[in-house]
């Protein structure tokens, strides 16, 4: 798995005209499924997720999590992220997960990070044509890939 997470002040996700899911402060994460991808590395994910320290404490240093400041978290299923350009000008998807297995995966993401917040996590609808708007803050923005986590 693979996830782009922005620290925002606010951001929403529409599809159609309506509004699917939005967030004041908190962590718009955009997330890339893989065929590789186990619920070892999606747990493993969604604990990075919750605990990362990208907020501003008293000082102004990053040292506390989207938990300590009772953020939101909006979940958007991303495949481009696993874009290869190696070739050509046309980017190929073939590592992306099928909608089969990235589906199943990305619903459960949504229900581990409610399980570890206690709070509902926003979401947008997978493989739908998305408009996401975001007030970046910062700009905070952190790539974290499971296969890199060693």
């Amino acid at each position: 798995m693979r996830a782009v997470i922005q620290r925002v002040n606010e951001a929403s996700c529409t599809v159609e005209g309506k509004i699917t899911g939005e967030i004041g402060q908190g962590l718009l994460v955009l997330l890339g499924v893989e065929d590789a991808d186990t619920e070892e590395d999606l747990k493993w994910l969604a604990q990075k997720l919750v605990n990362m320290r990208i907020f501003g404490d008293e000082q102004g240093l990053m040292n506390k999590s989207v938990m300590d400041v009772q953020g939101g978290i909006l979940l958007i299923s991303q495949f481009t992220l696993f874009a290869s350009t190696k070739k050509g000008n046309r980017p190929g998807f073939t590592r992306a997960a099928r909608p089969d297995k990235a589906i199943p995966l990305y619903e459960q993401m949504l229900k581990e990070l409610e399980n570890l917040t206690g709070r509902k996590t926003e979401a947008g609808i997978f493989g739908a044509d998305m408009k996401i708007r975001l007030l970046n803050d910062g700009p905070v923005t952190v790539v974290v890939d499971t296969k890199a986590k060693e």
